[in-house]
């Protein structure tokens, strides 16, 4: 993928957007996730995913927020603009967002609607001092996880099963089934008795069940 902007300005752009995360949060304390919907809905994030020089390079930090606020409609009172900047969990969630959304094309609507920016600020601990394209590749993974089907949905359709009827048969709450099937609940940490009444229906093994994990973010 051909990034939207040359190398030459990515620099710039991490620290831009970088800076507008430590700014909107612990200046201006608005939610991260609030500054992002904020970032989307404002057409900021396109003009940025773009590569819009006076965006991406332009603008510092702390202008990107007032344009991003005020293009929202907002109100919020601006600190006076921050000339230094520490390399905060928030500063960090924006630096790694310019390079991911640089590095694979993705628009910050995918990316958000895929690896919420509450989830990039969980990953900072493990994450911060690693390689940005050591990042790129956790969260290729995950996300790719994320579009694949899980192997609890995938021997119920085999089984023409819908979730509902699964349910019933297994004694197995219908929204729990609905969170193990898009991964929102582990089916790894289910207890003995419901991957028993899973297996049973289904008529597999436990381990047929049981979702692998290629990821480990705590090597790094």
């Amino acid at each position: 993928m051909t990034p939207a902007y040359g190398e030459e300005y990515l620099n710039d752009s991490m620290r831009n957007l970088g800076e507008a995360f430590d700014y909107a949060v612990n200046a201006c304390h608005i939610e991260i996730e609030t500054f992002m919907g904020l970032f989307l809905a404002s057409g900021y994030a396109d003009l940025f995913g773009q590569g819009v020089p006076k965006v991406v390079s332009g603008l510092s930090g702390t202008e990107l927020v007032m344009e991003v606020a005020g293009k929202a409609g907002g109100k919020y009172s601006f600190p006076a603009p921050q000339i230094e900047y520490d390399y905060s969990p928030e500063y960090w969630c924006g630096w790694i967002l310019a390079y991911y959304q640089w590095k694979t094309g993705r628009t910050f609507k995918d990316i958000e609607a895929n690896l919420s920016v509450i989830e990039i600020m969980k990953m900072y601990p493990t994450l911060h001092e690693a390689s940005e394209d050591k990042f790129v590749d956790v969260a290729n993974v995950m996300i790719q996880r994320r579009n694949t089907s899980t192997r609890l949905q995938r021997q119920r359709k085999l089984c023409g099963l819908t979730q509902k009827e699964l349910s019933v048969r297994s004694g197995v709450k219908l929204r729990t089934l609905q969170q193990y099937e898009t991964r929102a609940k582990d089916i790894n940490k289910a207890s003995v008795s419901t991957m028993v009444a899973l297996a049973s229906v289904l008529g597999c093994r436990i381990g047929d069940l049981l979702e692998y994990d290629t990821t480990n973010i705590e090597e790094v």
